[in-house]
C-alpha cells in the first residue's frame, strides 16, 4: 500500500490539530488519506484533483462501508485538498508525485477499505454477513488479477476509463432477485463483474463488446491459469450480465473455448474415520456433523434448519428451500434422536431468555414476516442451530437471532480432522459424499439415494459408483432362478 510522504503526513497531522480533531481519531483520518492515495494510484486518478473524490466514495460504497465512515473519509480528503490549496505550486514541490506507468494490483483487496470507525457499535454477527443469506457462505478471496497499463503509444480513447457501473450493479441485483436465485449466486456474479470492470479499467458499459469478454476469459486461462470450473463460472456470470443487464448477446466468439471440466471423484471417509472426527468435536458442532453424515445434508441446508423442520414422531427431517429452492424429506437417524431431543430442550431455554431480553425474533426469508407478524418470535420458527450472539440491526435499532455460521463449522471440522490425523482432504461436504457412498455400498437403490440427496438428475448421483468397490456378478443368471 502506498505510504504517505513524511512531509505531507506532518502537515496533515498539524492540519488535524488546527481543525480540533480528537487525537484518538488522527490515525483513522491518516488511514483514509492513505487509502485514497492508494486508490488514485491503482485506478490512475490524479490525487491532486477533486474530481477523483466521488469515485473514491463510490468505491467505499461498493465495499459496504457505513455512511459515517464515508463521511469521515470525505472529510479527511477535504483536509488534504485544503493543504494542497494552501501550498503554492509555483514555489513549492508537489506533495504527491503523479504515479508513473505501472501495474495496479488486483481487485479483491478488501482489507484496504475495511476500517471500522472507533466508537461505533459493532455488529455482533460475523463481519456483517447479510442475515438473509442462508446459503451465502463467504467465499475465499480470489487471487488478484493484474493487467498491464496501456503503453503511451496507444490512442487516448483506448486509455479512457473511470465510468460508473453503479446502475449496472443495481440492475444485476434486481435480475438475480426476480429469478429467486440464491444470494450466493448474486455474490459470485457481482464479484466476477467487478473483476471484469477492473480488468477493463471501468470502461463505459455502453461500449462493451464480445471482444472484451474474449480478452478477459483468455487472460484468466492463459495468464492466471485458473481452473476450468473457475473459467466457466466467469463465463456464466458475464453471459448473465450481458444478456439480462446490458440486454445484448455475446454473439459468436471465435477463439474462446469453454473449458472442459475434468471428472471429479469425491473424497469418502470410512465409519472409523468419521467416529474419530466426532470425538474431537464439541457441541453443537458434533451434532451438525452427525446430521451432515446421517441425513446427507449440505452445510447450508443443515444450518438453515428451524425447529418445525424436525418431526420426531414420524422420525423424519424436512429440508425447506434446499439447493434449487427444492424441499425434501430424509429419515432421522435413530441413534441421534436422544441428542436432538436434548438439544431441543436447550433451545427452549434460550428462546425464553431471548424473549425476556426483548429481542425482535429470528431472521425470516423474503416477506414471510410481513405475512405472519409474530412468526419471528414464535418458537417453531427459531433456528435449530442458533448463533452464539444476537445480531444488531442498525437500521431498525433492534437485536435479532441468526443461525450458526458455516465458517465456524468448517473451522471446527478442520481442527478435528487435523487432530484425528486422517490423511484425507475432508471438509463439511465430505460427510455428504460419505453418506451416499455408504448407502450405495449397502446395496441401496441409486434412485433412492438420488431422492435422499435431492439431485435433479441421476447422473449426478452416479458419480458415487466410483467411490466404492465393484461387486458385479459376471456369471449370467435368469431372474427366475434368483
Amino acid at each position: 500500500m502506498l505510504a504517505i510522504p513524511s512531509d505531507l503526513q506532518a502537515q496533515f497531522e498539524e492540519h488535524l490539530r488546527q481543525r480540533a480533531i480528537p487525537n484518538g481519531l488522527h490515525g483513522l483520518y491518516k488511514k483514509w488519506l492513505r487509502y485514497y492515495l492508494d486508490f488514485c494510484q491503482k485506478y490512475h486518478f490524479p490525487p491532486t484533483q477533486k474530481q477523483s473524490l466521488p469515485r473514491f466514495i463510490q468505491k467505499l460504497q461498493e465495499k459496504k462501508q457505513t455512511k459515517a465512515q464515508q463521511e469521515q473519509a470525505a472529510t479527511a480528503i477535504k483536509f488534504y485538498y485544503e493543504i494542497l490549496e494552501a501550498k503554492s505550486p509555483s514555489n513549492e514541490e508537489p506533495l504527491i508525485q503523479p504515479p508513473g506507468p505501472q501495474k495496479y494490483s488486483g481487485f479483491h483487496d478488501d482489507e484496504r477499505f475495511s476500517i471500522r470507525e472507533r466508537g461505533a457499535k459493532p455488529i455482533q454477527y460475523e463481519k456483517g454477513i447479510p442475515p438473509d443469506s442462508r446459503n451465502s457462505l463467504p467465499s475465499a478471496p480470489m487471487r488478484s488479477f493484474s493487467r498491464p497499463v496501456p503503453s503511451p503509444g496507444k490512442k487516448p480513447a483506448e486509455r479512457e476509463g473511470g465510468a460508473s457501473w453503479k446502475a449496472e450493479y443495481a440492475r444485476l441485483g434486481d435480475e438475480i432477485k426476480v429469478r429467486h436465485y440464491s444470494s450466493k449466486t448474486l455474490q459470485t456474479y457481482k464479484g466476477w463483474v467487478q473483476h471484469f470492470q477492473t480488468f477493463l479499467r471501468s470502461k463505459a458499459p455502453g461500449s462493451l463488446s464480445a471482444s472484451d469478454v474474449k480478452e478477459f476469459l483468455t487472460f484468466l486461462a492463459v495468464k492466471r491459469k485458473v481452473a476450468s470450473t473457475t473459467q466457466n463460472q466467469a463465463f456464466n456470470a458475464l453471459l448473465f450480465f450481458y444478456r439480462y443487464v446490458l440486454k445484448r448477446e455475446f454473439g459468436k466468439m471465435d477463439g474462446v473455448v469453454r473449458a472442459k471440466r475434468k471428472p471429479y471423484i469425491p473424497v469418502v471417509l470410512s465409519r472409523e474415520e468419521i467416529e474419530a472426527i466426532l470425538k474431537h468435536l464439541e457441541p453443537p458442532y458434533d451434532l451438525v456433523v452427525k446430521l451432515l453424515y446421517g441425513c446427507g445434508l449440505r452445510l447450508f441446508e443443515c444450518l438453515g434448519l428451524r425447529v418445525h423442520c424436525m418431526n420426531f414422531d414420524a422420525g423424519i427431517l424436512t429440508v425447506h428451500d434446499g439447493k434449487g429452492q427444492k424441499d425434501r424429506t430424509v429419515p432421522l437417524p435413530d441413534s441421534v434422536l436422544p441428542d436432538l431431543r436434548e438439544h431441543l430442550e436447550s433451545l427452549k431455554d434460550l428462546h425464553q431468555r431471548d424473549l425476556a431480553r426483548g429481542y425482535a425474533g429470528v431472521f425470516l426469508v423474503n416477506a414471510l414476516e410481513q405475512k405472519y407478524r409474530n412468526a419471528a418470535r414464535e418458537f417453531i420458527w427459531q433456528w435449530f442451530f442458533p448463533a452464539k450472539q444476537l445480531t444488531y440491526e442498525s437500521k431498525a435499532g433492534e437485536y435479532r437471532r441468526y443461525h450458526l455460521h458455516g465458517t465456524h463449522v468448517q473451522k471446527a471440522i478442520k481442527e478435528a480432522v487435523s487432530k484425528s490425523r486422517i490423511c484425507k482432504r475432508a471438509t463439511a461436504h465430505t460427510f455428504r459424499h460419505s453418506f451416499a457412498s455408504h448407502l450405495l455400498q449397502a446395496n441401496y437403490d441409486i434412485r433412492t439415494i438420488q431422492e435422499l440427496l435431492g439431485h435433479s438428475d441421476v447422473r449426478t448421483t452416479m458419480i458415487y459408483t466410483h467411490t466404492i468397490k465393484s461387486r458385479t456378478l459376471k456369471e449370467a443368471k435368469s431372474p427366475l432362478d434368483f
